[in-house]
């Protein structure tokens, strides 16, 4: 069989032409083998029909594998020739043919160095999309971080504004005196809660008491 990988043939058959050749010797050796089955099956029922002979089937089998070995030898031969032919003028795409779906190699020609540059730039472009692509993530989760930080503020402007209000209710319009007035009534309600801490310390004593 032929070492000649056939390629552009495989391409446009769909298949390797070697392949093709294989199967074609397998079918013909198959053939052949059920061929001389019939012909020594025939044999032995001329020799049944014909009385005193000597001749037995084990020795009809012998001649059977004789003369399939040097049917084989010679086929073998001819079948080498055939191959040759057959891959040559029949099974072979000429240098100068060029296939349908490989007409634009013909119309963009390119060197292995300029594919190769192609090759590189794609990687280059590709490698600058994951980039960028990495930044706009990046973008976007400082945009949310920065959506979380501006509600935030939002919320203790609001805060601040209902503290004014509170303030203002109060007769208190400067931020200073407003937050000495929180901080003023912060020590009343945090004396308020100690001195009913103690009360309630005293109840618990009074009542373990009893």
């Amino acid at each position: 069989m032929s070492v000649n990988p056939m390629a552009y043939e495989a391409q446009f058959f769909g298949f390797t032409p070697q392949t093709c050749m294989l199967r074609v010797y397998i079918a013909f050796q198959d053939y052949l083998f059920e061929m001389l089955l019939v012909v020594e099956s025939v044999i032995l029922k001329k020799l049944e029909g014909i009385p005193g002979c000597k001749i037995s089937p084990s020795q009809i089998r012998k001649s059977t594998e004789k003369f399939l070995l040097f049917m084989k030898k010679h086929f073998d031969k001819l079948f080498s020739k055939m191959e040759e032919v057959l891959l040559q003028l029949v099974l072979n795409i000429p240098e100068n043919v060029l296939l349908p779906e490989d007409k634009v190699h013909e119309q963009y020609p390119y060197t292995k160095e300029q594919f190769q540059a192609l090759q590189d730039e794609i990687q280059q472009l590709q490698q600058q999309y994951r980039a960028e692509a990495s930044a706009g993530q990046a973008l976007r989760a400082e945009l949310e971080e920065q959506d979380a930080v501006r509600a935030e503020l939002e919320k203790i402007l609001q805060w601040f504004d209902g503290l004014d209000n509170i303030c203002r209710e109060h007769g208190t319009s400067n931020f200073k005196e407003s937050f000495a007035f929180l901080t003023q009534n912060s020590k009343k309600l945090q004396d308020v809660l100690k001195d009913v801490e103690k009360k309630s310390n005293k109840l618990k004593k009074h009542d373990q008491l009893l």
